[in-house]
């Protein structure tokens, strides 16, 4: 068999190398089937320009001397070319020389060869089948008869064509002609076609083929129709008896398979007299039901008809109607032909989606079953194709349905598709005022981030992601989380370190219990994604409020994750030397091993116990159920489209930016804030004692909650300076940046801790305002604005390298401050305690620091070792070097009389520092 079809593929070639002709299609096998059957030969073939598959008749003049025959395929191909029916071959192209010609039609296969291979089938799956095709031939013999007043003149079993989807095509126009028609062949060549006088009616055998111009022209083709119903119902049958002179009527007994509802109008259309026969049309009207006769309605109880006649109306029917086909087609969908399912329903169903409406849900996941036997190839041509141009819709009810059927057809979309044309209009689905939309939008992405470009995951994701952790519902913030999750090994190595730790911080501090969870999770899952430096500096400290979280589900979840991630940094920390730290004096700094496992063994200790954490984490997140809120549109958002802007009920917490402006650039605001939405009691004061915290050691431990009053600080500062009552000043610093200005700003050599016998400090305060302080145990507690200078100041020997190490004088204890109806009373002589923290004296250090440090306590030593003496006390080592002027009580003064003693004595304080810094760098000389 194939040598035949490759013999006749060389014979085709030859003819085309011989005639010269450039065709636009690439001749496939020989349909060995239909030889000898027609005057043509019938190819598969390809289009070059699409690679389609398309059929090919060829005539050849040539061959076996048929030029007789030449003016009879030129008329099937004029009549072809010119009648358009959607049950007649469709004619798609033809290339014409002076004696072959090859028409080019949809692919199709001879109905003599279905008809063979439907001889296993059922018997009344199969007269269904035939039932359908037989109405879809009377339906285009009646378009001829009517419509075109012709006369087809060679209806039988090899004139009718099989296209892939099942449906039947009628074919075979060698002959078709109109009786007005001066060019008409049928009355003088009929007799040309093969087999012509054995399927010829009555009246052309007796007075031939010209006998037909004084009949009605749908006389001869209702005689062969009757014929072709015989010959289909009962193929290995000879032509009923009727064929013969004195073409005596059928006996039932020779009705064989054909239908008993069909049976009577058999008779009718095979009566001898051509006045008297039956017709295709009253043929089609009786079978629909449109006319009341013995056997009426055998089309319209056709199982395949309705559907068809469903599908063809699905757009203009009710809804009720609706329902009926789509319940009609998912409980027979598996009785029906394959070719069927996939070429004619599949298609139909497909178009109806681009409607819209309710029925999305019913419609896509029938059509996705009946695509599941296509070939990859045709599945890329009719499902994947007219899925992709749904998403362009914004009606919800359909775009509902592709998202969620999305696992089913998604792993067939290609990587350029996904980018260029689904994401375009997906990411619509971010921003829609439907919750549902919403969460099945952040549900998809999954399936599709593998096919994304890098720009769009990367920039274009991150931000409806962002938006998304602070949506009003709950599970999308949650799915929102674990979908970074499973997405943050594809995203870029500066995106990671960007992103995951601040959006996965946002989830800890969710209100929601299974948002904190699944953020644990996908810190467990992601593990590999970070630095060893950042696992103990980032991302520890922001699981540790979970540690003690109100929901044990949460506190339990905690435990395991940062367990997991201290035998990880425990696995690198082994990696680190003992110390970097040379010899004294070196200036080459010395690693020493601590002499466990080599660093590349212990790195890769390292690797593998975060890659095992990171797997079973993310087996365990890629396992979280995503929790909807509801799996189905009301019935009002199903004829909507989708829109952009989100409704955000009063109890939603809301959005991070009130610019309008996308959130994805302040992530990193919510290691430092609260998260979005409305924290938890114990959320919100964990989040607030913390900020509070860091902001009071900024800020000069600013404590807004016990924050002294300026009149009190007033007073106690009059009190120590000048002695005056402190009830008795009426008010505070005209300007409170004076009050930090205090210091030689300028010097930029020499340190007052270099001093001898002067105290080593180890906070330095910031200078720009007096606050209140906190003491060492964390309560809050008022004192000398210059006490609170230095006890204030944040250690700053943690910046610096140490070289030495030398025990330090504290700064002494702050008194108690005790407040009467008249005075404050103020300890008389504190006392100093040893302090062995180190003070770093390198000159860089000291640069860092400042002259502050120095100015301070120079003003420390003088202030507390005679706090009520004036400028007449005697510090520790400037005790008389510098004449001063008796200070003048500040009560009673106005406001310009306090504001220029305070600055006298800020100018007298500089002096004896400058020359106190003289006295020490003279002595150094000596």
């Amino acid at each position: 068999m194939d040598l035949l079809r490759s013999l006749g593929s060389a014979a085709a070639s030859s003819i085309l190398q011989k005639s010269g002709l450039n065709l636009p299609f690439s001749l496939g096998d020989k349909v060995l089937f239909f030889e000898g059957k027609s005057i043509w030969t019938l190819y598969d073939a390809t289009k070059r320009d699409d690679s389609s598959p398309v059929s090919v008749f060829l005539f050849d003049a040539n061959v076996s001397n048929r030029q007789n025959l030449l003016p009879v395929a030129k008329n099937a191909l004029r009549k072809l070319r010119t009648t358009r029916h959607p049950d007649v071959l469709k004619f798609i192209d033809v290339v014409e020389s002076d004696t072959s010609i090859y028409i080019v039609t949809e692919r199709v296969q001879p109905l003599g060869k279905a008809l063979a291979a439907w001889q296993s089938k059922a018997a009344k799956e199969k007269e269904e089948w035939l039932i359908w095709g037989l109405h879809r031939v009377t339906v285009a013999l009646a378009f001829i008869n009517d419509s075109c007043a012709s006369t087809h003149g060679s209806v039988r079993v090899d004139s009718v064509f099989i296209s892939p989807s099942g449906e039947w095509k009628l074919g075979g126009f060698e002959v078709l002609s109109n009786p007005k028609d001066e060019a008409a062949v049928l009355y003088t060549l009929g007799g040309l076609i093969t087999d012509a006088n054995q399927y010829a009616s009555p009246e052309v055998k007796s007075g031939g083929w010209s006998a037909l111009k004084t009949h009605d022209p749908a006389c001869a083709d209702a005689y062969s129709l009757g014929l072709l119903i015989h010959t289909i119902f009962n193929p290995t049958h000879p032509l009923p008896p009727t064929v013969h002179p004195p073409h005596p009527a059928p006996q039932p007994s020779s009705r064989g398979a054909i239908p008993p509802s069909i049976f009577p109008s058999f008779k009718r259309l095979l009566n001898p007299n051509p006045k008297t026969r039956f017709n295709a049309k009253g043929l089609l009207e009786l079978g629909v039901g449109e006319k009341h006769g013995d056997g009426s309605g055998f089309f319209a109880n056709n199982g395949l008809y309705k559907i068809c006649m469903g599908l063809d109306g699905f757009a203009l029917s009710s809804d009720g109607d609706k329902q009926a086909l789509l319940r009609t087609l998912k409980e027979s969908a598996a009785a029906f032909p394959t070719e069927f399912s996939s070429y004619k329903i599949l298609p139909s169903l497909l178009t109806s989606l681009e409607h819209g409406g309710a029925s999305a849900s019913q419609v896509l996941p029938l059509a996705l079953q009946m695509g599941k036997h296509l070939p990859t190839s045709e599945y890329n041509t009719v499902v994947t194709a007219a899925l992709i141009k749904l998403f362009a819709s914004a009606d919800r009810g359909t775009r509902m349905a592709l998202l969620d059927h999305l696992p089913e057809y998604g792993d067939k979309l290609d990587t350029r598709a996904v980018t260029d044309k689904i994401w375009p209009n997906l990411q619509t689905g971010f921003g829609d005022t439907v919750a549902v939309i919403r969460e099945a939008t952040v549900r998809s992405i999954i399936l599709i981030a593998p096919k994304l470009s890098d720009r769009v995951l990367n920039n274009d994701l991150l931000r409806h992601l962002a938006k998304s952790q602070m949506d009003p519902e709950a599970s999308i913030r949650t799915n929102t989380c674990i979908l970074l999750g499973r997405i943050a090994p594809s995203l870029s190595y500066t995106t990671k370190r960007k992103v995951l730790v601040p959006a996965f911080t946002r989830s800890l501090k969710d209100t929601f219990v299974h948002a904190r969870v699944a953020g644990l999770m996908a810190l467990m899952a992601t593990i590999d994604c970070f630095e060893p430096e950042e696992l103990a500096t980032k991302v520890i400290p922001c699981m540790a409020g979970s540690l003690v979280d109100k929901e044990k589900l949460v506190r339990d979840q905690a435990f395991k994750a940062v367990e997991i991630y201290i035998k990880a940094v425990e696995a690198y920390a082994a990696t680190l030397p003992i110390t970097v730290l040379g010899p004294e004096g070196s200036a080459t700094p010395a690693v020493i091993s601590n002499g466990m496992a080599s660093p590349a063994a212990a790195a890769a200790g390292y690797t593998g116990a975060a890659a095992g954490a990171a797997a079973g984490a993310a087996g365990a997140l890629a396992g979280w159920a995503f929790s909807s809120i509801s799996r189905k549109l009301a019935t009002s958002d199903l004829q909507t489209t989708i829109g952009a802007a989100v409704e955000r009920p009063n109890s939603a917490p809301p959005p991070s930016s009130t610019n309008g402006s996308t959130p994805t650039v302040r992530l990193n605001s919510a290691l430092n804030g609260s998260p979005s939405g409305s924290s938890s009691p114990a959320i919100t004061k964990l989040a607030s004692s913390t900020s509070t915290s860091s902001l009071s050691k900024a800020k000069g431990m600013q404590l807004g909650s016990n924050k002294m009053e300026r009149s009190r600080l007033v007073d106690q500062l009059a009190a120590e300076a000048g002695g005056g009552s402190p009830s008795t000043v009426p008010g505070g610093w005209d300007d409170e940046a004076d009050a930090g200005d205090l210091m030689d700003v300028t010097a930029d050599a020499g340190d007052w801790s270099d001093a001898p016998g002067a105290p080593q400090l180890e906070d330095v305060a910031d200078p720009e305002g007096w606050g209140d302080m906190l003491d060492p145990i964390g309560t809050s507690r008022t004192s000398s604005p210059k006490a609170s200078a230095v006890t204030a100041m944040p250690n700053l020997s943690a910046f610096a390298p140490i070289t030495r190490k030398a025990p330090v004088a504290s700064p002494p204890p702050k008194p108690k401050l005790t407040q009467t109806t008249s005075s404050l009373k103020l300890p008389v002589t504190p006392q100093r305690v040893s302090s062995p923290s180190p003070l770093p004296d390198d000159e860089d250090t000291a640069t860092r620091m400042g002259s502050n440090v120095s100015e301070t306590t120079a003003q420390m030593g003088e202030d507390w070792d005679h706090p009520w003496e004036g400028a007449e006390g005697k510090g520790p080592v400037n005790s008389g070097s510098v004449p001063t002027t008796p200070s003048t009580p500040l009560a009673g003064m106005s406001k310009e009389d306090k504001a220029a003693e305070m600055a006298r004595r800020r100018e007298e304080r500089k002096n004896r520092i400058a020359q106190l810094k003289e006295q020490k760098k003279a002595g150094g000389k000596g």
